[in-house]
C-alpha cells in the first residue's frame, strides 16, 4: 500500500487548523501530513493540536517553494501532495486520485476543484479545466497555468528526476514546474472536485497582483520554445 506525503507549507495563516484537519481526515490511512512552518510568527497555536498526528517541520522564511522542497526532502512516501494552509481537500481526495493514477499508470495527476470564501462556502460551479486532447491542454499551458496546485498529486519517483521547485519565484513555483514536467511526462486528469480553494483578501497574488503578472510573462517565455517543441512532437503523435 502506497504512502502518500501530504505538505503543507504554512506561513502567518488563520486557516491552517482546517486545512491540517481536512488532511488528516483522508479516507485513505497510509500518509504522513508534513507542516513545513516557514518562518511563520502568526497562528502557531492553532497547529499545536495535532503535533503528534503530524510531521512539524520549521524553518527560516524562504517562500511557497522552499518549504515545498524542504517538505519533498523530508518525505516518506510514494507519492506527494501539496495542500495550501488556507485551502482543504475533501476526504476521499487521496483515496480516489491514487486509485485513478494507478489505473491509467500515470506518474502526475491533477483534479476539479470548487471555490470557496472566507467562511468555507463553496462559491462556484466546479473550476477546474479539461480538454478533448493533449494538443489543445498543451496550447493553454504554453499561454498560463490551468493546473490547480492543490489538486495535484505526483509520484516521487518523478520529482527525483525533475528536481525541486525553483525557489527564485514566488508566485509562478507552480507552473515553471508543471512545466518542466510536461516534456517529460504526461498530466492526466481526474474530473471530479477534490479540493476546495479558498478565495480571500490575503492571498499573495492578490496583495502583489502587478509582480506576479510580471513573474508570469517571464515563466512563460522562458518556456516556450521547449513548449512549442512539445506540441510539434504531440501533433505527430496524434494525441
Amino acid at each position: 500500500m502506497e504512502k502518500v506525503s501530504i505538505i503543507i507549507p504554512f506561513f502567518n495563516c488563520s486557516y491552517i487548523g482546517l486545512a491540517i484537519e481536512s488532511a488528516l481526515n483522508q479516507t485513505y490511512q497510509n500518509i504522513e501530513v508534513i507542516v513545513v512552518d516557514d518562518g511563520s510568527t502568526l497562528y502557531n497555536e492553532k497547529v499545536t493540536p495535532y503535533l503528534s498526528r503530524i510531521k512539524y517541520i520549521r524553518k527560516s522564511n524562504g517562500g511557497t517553494a522552499s518549504a515545498l522542497n524542504f517538505g519533498i526532502e523530508n518525505a516518506t512516501g510514494d507519492y506527494f501532495a501539496w495542500l495550501s494552509s488556507d485551502d482543504l481537500f475533501h476526504p476521499f481526495k487521496i483515496e480516489k486520485q491514487l486509485h485513478y493514477m494507478k489505473t491509467v499508470n500515470a506518474q502526475a495527476s491533477y483534479s476539479n476543484f470548487y471555490l470557496i470564501n472566507e467562511h468555507g462556502k463553496i462559491v462556484s460551479s466546479p473550476q477546474g479545466m479539461e480538454f478533448p486532447n493533449q494538443v489543445q491542454f498543451l496550447k493553454r499551458m504554453r499561454r498560463g497555468c490551468v493546473i490547480n496546485g492543490c489538486t495535484v498529486m505526483l509520484s516521487m519517483n518523478l520529482c527525483k528526476e525533475i528536481g525541486l521547485f525553483d525557489e527564485t519565484l514566488l508566485f509562478t513555483q507552480d507552473y515553471d514546474y508543471w512545466l518542466r514536467i510536461l516534456p517529460k511526462f504526461r498530466f492526466y486528469y481526474y474530473s471530479e472536485p477534490l479540493v476546495q480553494y479558498r478565495v480571500h483578501s490575503k492571498m499573495g497574488t492578490k496583495q502583489h497582483r502587478l509582480q506576479a503578472r510580471k513573474e508570469l510573462l517571464s515563466t512563460t517565455q522562458r518556456h516556450t520554445h521547449i513548449m512549442n517543441e512539445l506540441i510539434k512532437r504531440t501533433i505527430q503523435k496524434g494525441i
